[in-house]
């Protein structure tokens, strides 16, 4: 046989396109060529394929090879076609027995020795070989990633050796079994190491229960770092979708730990991220840090700090929650369900409205400074809070607070109305779920006219407001969302105080 056809899967987003390498052995003088718009580190593949082969004592055919990765519209990159182009040439030139390829998916990087290395995204080919009814044969350090994926037939190999030796029926390779993900829950720090900011806990609290972004500003040293490294320790479990997107996004990334299965992803990017690495990017694009933090928490400290461009950017994700990454020659979606939690000081030097007298910035320095976050991409953002210092005195008079754990419990239990309600956190409601689900009662209803005509909210505002009246009111375990919810939701929805 001089025709081999070998089934494999590229990555497209987080998706796990089908991909076929086919393999044909011409008479003529010795040549190799890799065709199918593959990127350089594809073509590349010849000489590892090539080395490997002979390492392994394998016959390397002396004729003219053509491999063709088909369909020959969708971009190839990554080492993850070397072992498929090698069995397809081993296939070709009779070294594998005839058939023995049929309904299996094979994907890894060859080293010069015929060893397997790992490869990104076998969580996502795992998927979608597991939906098209075949088994996936990936490198061993990519098993437990792929094992995750509940009904999928893996098969685990170290070189390439072991693979055709299975394919020849000469030593069967270990299925690699499902497992169930769980973990130890990653030790988050206490919320009771935070003393006083009652307020500011309150808050945190509730952006938990509903999945709110968050904007805390105030001087130096008065907690907001401390407090929104403390929101992961308070947020609900997530159910196995969103662990699986999650891990998916990560996988395709090449930077996630089985060991890390369902545990919410906590980015915090440097204030100097271009946009690229925030909503992702590149020739062949790649998820960013919103993507990353799918389904979990993207903290952004000194928010104002960051380029406008760069903030910018984060208008569309946060109301859509996803991201497409548009190229020239391609195009990319990668999901973005990310929790904004964000941090800044109230001017330049991070005194202004302080006691203490300290700050020296002019009030056309401060509103520069504050003027660097836009109106569209505050109205995005569910709720703002001054987070005042606390009196070093007063901190240490003040008594541990609440628990995490307690608090924790809160939040779940309020998570769980809201999955029963509606499906999804109130966070995610639609504009038909908000009027269906978060209506207030007479007395709410005057009161968020009052509000709306007193603070100017824009309709997308009002939305929002009223989704975290729809948590407050969770919370309380009040199946309508009354005054007193729609009063502390007002609260919180103050707009960034502009100086005199």
């Amino acid at each position: 046989m001089s025709l081999a056809c070998v089934t494999s899967r590229a990555l497209d987003g987080i998706a796990a396109p089908e991909v076929v390498a086919e393999v044909h052995l011409a008479n003529g003088l010795p040549g190799f060529s890799l065709v199918g718009l593959p990127e350089a580190e594809v073509r590349e593949s010849r000489d590892r394929v090539r080395a490997a082969l002979q390492t392994c004592q394998f016959e390397f055919p002396q004729r003219r090879i053509t491999a063709n990765l088909a369909p020959a519209d969708l971009p190839k990159e990554g080492g993850r076609f070397d072992l498929p182009i090698a069995l397809g040439i081993l296939a070709a030139s009779g070294q594998i027995r005839s058939g023995a390829l049929d309904g299996i998916e094979f994907a890894g990087e060859l080293s010069l020795d015929g060893r397997l290395r790992p490869v990104r995204g076998a969580l996502a080919m795992a998927l979608a070989a597991s939906r098209a009814g075949r088994r996936l044969v990936l490198p061993a350090d990519n098993a437990g990633e792929a094992a995750l994926v509940a009904g999928a037939s893996v098969f685990s190999a170290r070189s390439l050796l072991e693979v055709v030796a299975h394919l020849n029926g000469q030593h069967e390779l270990d299925p690699v079994a499902t497992i169930s993900g769980a973990q130890t829950a990653p030790a988050y720090p206490d919320l009771a190491d935070v003393r006083g900011q009652q307020t500011a806990k309150r808050a945190l609290e509730i952006a938990a229960a509903g999945r709110h972004s968050l904007l805390m500003y105030g001087p130096p040293g008065s907690g907001k770092s401390m407090l929104a490294q403390r929101l992961p320790g308070i947020l609900p479990p997530m159910n196995e979708v969103e662990a699986l997107e999650a891990a998916a996004v990560q996988s395709i990334d090449g930077g996630f730990d089985p060991a890390r299965w369902a545990v919410r992803p906590v980015r915090a990017p440097h204030h100097s991220a271009s946009a690229a690495a925030l909503v992702g990017g590149g020739a062949s694009p790649r998820p960013g840090e919103i993507s990353l933090a799918h389904h979990g928490v993207l903290f952004l400290d000194e928010l104002p700090e960051f380029d406008r461009r760069v903030l910018e950017s984060l208008r569309e994700p946060l109301e859509t929650g996803h991201i497409t990454v548009s190229r020239a020659a391609r195009r990319a979606d990668f999901p973005a369900r990310f929790q904004l939690v964000a941090a800044m000081n109230p001017c330049p030097c991070g005194h202004h409205g302080s006691n203490t007298g300290r700050c020296r910035c002019t009030p056309d320095q401060v509103a520069r400074y504050r003027g660097r976050l836009s109106g569209p991409l505050l109205d995005r953002i569910d709720m703002v809070l001054e987070v005042a210092a606390v009196p070093a005195t007063e901190l240490r008079a003040t008594a541990p607070g609440e628990a995490s754990v307690a608090v924790r419990q809160r939040v779940v239990a309020a998570d769980a109305v809201q999955r029963a309600r509606q499906g999804t956190p109130n966070s995610a409601l639609d504009a038909p779920g908000v009027e269906r689900h978060c209506n207030p009662d007479e007395a709410g209803s005057r009161l968020l006219a009052s509000a709306i005509a007193h603070l100017g909210l824009s309709a997308r505002g009002t939305h929002r407001l009223l989704r975290v009246a729809r948590t407050i009111a969770d919370l309380a375990g009040c199946d309508t969302v009354g005054a007193g919810h729609v009063a502390e939701a007002i609260q919180l929805r103050r707009s960034l105080p502009m100086p005199a």
